[in-house]
């Protein structure tokens, strides 16, 4: 990396399950580990649980790195923590292609044109669709990327990790996964190739050099241009050397920091924090 061409980011993002009892089992696993790819160059990463458990690793069907275990043994709590240092870059400029491009693209991404459980539109979003597709792709893209942005005001609680695109629409309010899944509706209802990236973003554009500041797990989208070109909704800003990327899919569904299951009667209260800060 040239130096003063992008950022070093640490993040801490830990997942505490606390059982109102004991939860004789569970079987775990999660996406937290950034890897290593033409925008960002992972330098550390590890999983701590506790309590602790041997781990497994794989790289899922759409390419994000996979961190399984299993907890054999009875627990009133569990806690994940994703440590990792990332280096980061600024943003590039996105390529530009014909339709044709996409159309002889498409066969290839069929998983990123056809729509699924968050995204499905509605009536009401097709109808906005419909006037987004310009005579190019980027330009389709951009206009997709700004009406995703005007259609929503961020606002916590209003929605939940089920809502859909056509629900948040319907709200007007929503967080960063309801304005990518919208993003992706409307991608997709044009024809353009669009898919789902979780990961980190550093709340201050000009962080100080080891302040820690409390982030939150990110959504954004890349779209298809010529090239896969990454856009965060939300910010309305291209994604850059403040983002750092964990995993990609068709929407949420595909890539939640923590999936699992516990065997147990006891209720169970998840507390998530993310810790991020700069330090280079």
């Amino acid at each position: 990396m040239i130096r003063g061409e992008g950022w070093r980011l640490r993040i801490v993002h830990e997942s505490r399950f606390d059982y109102g009892g004991h939860a004789r089992a569970s079987y775990n696993e999660v996406r937290l580990t950034p890897r290593t790819e033409a925008r960002q160059t992972a330098l550390e990463t590890r999983v701590v649980t506790s309590p602790a458990a041997p781990q497994y690793n794989y790289v899922d069907y759409w390419g994000t790195q996979v961190v399984a275990f299993n907890v054999d043994r009875a627990h009133e709590s569990l806690a994940i923590t994703g440590h990792s240092l990332v280096d980061t870059q600024r943003p590039t400029e996105p390529d530009d292609c014909s339709w044709e491009d996409v159309a002889d693209a498409a066969t290839t991404m069929a998983d990123f044109l056809s729509h699924h459980r968050y995204t499905t539109p509605g009536p009401a979003l097709c109808e906005l669709g419909a006037g987004l597709r310009s005579a190019r792709p980027l330009e389709t893209a951009r206009g997709v990327l700004g009406a995703a942005h005007d259609a929503l005001r961020y606002m916590r609680g209003v929605t939940h990790v089920h809502t859909s695109a056509d629900q948040a629409y319907a709200d007007g309010a929503g967080v960063c996964q309801d304005f990518a899944h919208l993003a992706l509706a409307l991608a997709r209802s044009v024809g353009l190739p669009a898919r789902y990236v979780s990961g980190y973003f550093h709340p201050e554009a000009d962080a100080t050099i080891g302040e820690e500041a409390r982030g939150e797990s990110h959504a954004w989208v890349e779209m298809w241009t010529g090239r896969w070109w990454a856009y965060d909704p939300t910010n309305d800003c291209p994604v850059g050397e403040r983002h750092v990327a964990v995993g990609r899919g068709r929407d949420y569904g595909d890539v939640p920091p923590v999936k699992g299951i516990y065997a147990g009667n006891a209720e169970n209260a998840l507390r998530v924090t993310v810790r991020i800060t700069r330090t280079h």
